[in-house]
């Protein structure tokens, strides 16, 4: 996943509905009442997180989600949390993806994206910093630009593949790991934390003190068996790292028992959709196709409740299958609410800065209904002990 602007509002594909469609927009298009009010949402579960940053220009919003959400799991596990780096994080995934694409002759994708899981594997190879000590601008902005590095770095690593010398050299990865220090800066062998020396190992170990093996990723499609492990086939995978295979049915239950037992996700979607507004701080998918929608009625979506999609594995499978389904951005799933008309939705930080708000009343988040959950979602992480017993028993865990 890579999401860095906010995403051009595409055509979704049109859905049957269960009832008459023209009966549906009419309800939209009259709740008067409601759009008077808006949205009101009453939170179910609220897991602490540290202050929303922003990603910049840099498709490295898998690293922002995972990121928070460790920072999370320290505050659950009773420990003083700490601002992690992720360009810390970033940069190491860059020297191991580089490797591999070199290995596969270019033939692996090589971009600012990456996968939920990459963060736990860096923490467990590499270890960690905190953001004071590395924040990774060292290029002459005060956020994330990547799209310059990005292109030195991919057209630096198809120099290589060319091999015009015939067999590579042994100096490839460290004039590439060069590039990285020029556009992140070197990665300080020693640093002071709250007045002690670490290193990244150190730091990991004792400071952020979580066991990178005790969390796994889930995902739902029907052309994997269930309950079995699996690799999500997303560009952006280029660890091929497993996930589990739930079905549906189980999917958003099992991300509900972890919210009320104080366990937050990370979760992996697509935001690319019509139904996604950042500028209002809604995720919907409606039970009214957009192509039966008018311009008047469109709006409406984001401003007052109204029925959503029935998901269906084989609706969610179509949609990937499709491609209408992108793997393209990451966040971290807070909690649950209920709108004023019953209505699940999650509580949602966003890595986009806090310049909006939207309905949600927090400024960097948004709320996604169930529906969109359901729709939308191509994987998540969380700890293993967020699992519901006969799930956890399911996947032998």
């Amino acid at each position: 996943m890579r999401k860095f602007t906010m995403a051009a509002l595409i055509a979704c594909a049109s859905f049957q509905a269960v009832w008459a469609q023209d009966d549906l927009i009419q309800k939209i298009a009259h709740q008067g009442s409601d759009k008077k009010a808006g949205y009101v949402f009453i939170p179910e579960a609220d897991i602490e997180a540290l202050p929303v940053k922003n990603q910049g220009s840099s498709g490295t919003c898998w690293s922002y989600a995972s990121t928070s959400f460790v920072e999370s799991e320290m505050i659950r596990l009773g420990k003083q949390p700490v601002d992690i780096s992720e360009m810390y994080t970033v940069r190491m995934v860059y020297i191991d993806k580089a490797e591999r694409y070199i290995r596969l002759h270019g033939y692996l994708n090589f971009a600012q994206g990456g996968a939920l899981p990459d963060v736990m594997y860096v923490i467990k190879k590499y270890g960690a910093m905190p953001a004071d000590a590395y924040q990774g601008l060292n290029y002459g902005t005060d956020i994330n630009k990547h799209g310059e590095m990005e292109a030195a770095l991919k057209g630096f690593l198809d120099g290589v593949i060319k091999n015009l010398n015939g067999s590579l050299s042994t100096s490839w990865k460290t004039a590439f790991e060069a590039i990285l220090d020029a556009y992140l800066g070197p990665v300080p062998a020693t640093f002071t934390y709250k007045g002690k020396s670490y290193n990244p190992r150190s730091f990991a170990d004792e400071v952020v003190g979580i066991n990178p093996d005790d969390y796994v990723q889930l995902t739902s499609f029907t052309h994997f068996d269930a309950y079995a492990r699996c690799q999500v086939e997303v560009p952006d995978n280029w660890l091929w790292g497993d996930s589990y295979n739930v079905p549906l049915s189980e999917m958003t239950p099992t991300i509900d028992h972890a919210l009320k037992a104080g366990y937050s996700i990370s979760w992996a979607t697509d935001v690319s959709e019509k139904g996604f507004s950042w500028k209002n701080g809604i995720a919907v998918v409606p039970a009214v196709p957009f192509s039966q929608m008018s311009k008047e009625d469109y709006p409406l979506i984001f401003e007052i409740p109204h029925d959503q999609l029935t998901v269906t594995p084989e609706v969610r499978q179509k949609a990937y299958d499709n491609y209408e389904t992108q793997d393209d951005h990451g966040m971290q799933i807070t909690g649950l609410a209920k709108d004023q008309k019953g209505n699940k939705f999650y509580i949602v930080k966003n890595s986009w800065g806090t310049d909006r708000q939207g309905a949600v009343q927090r400024a960097g988040y948004l709320h996604a209904s169930e529906a969109f959950v359901q729709y939308k979602t191509i994987s998540f992480l969380l700890h293993k002990d967020a699992l519901p017993k006969g799930l956890k028993k399911k996947l032998n865990l």
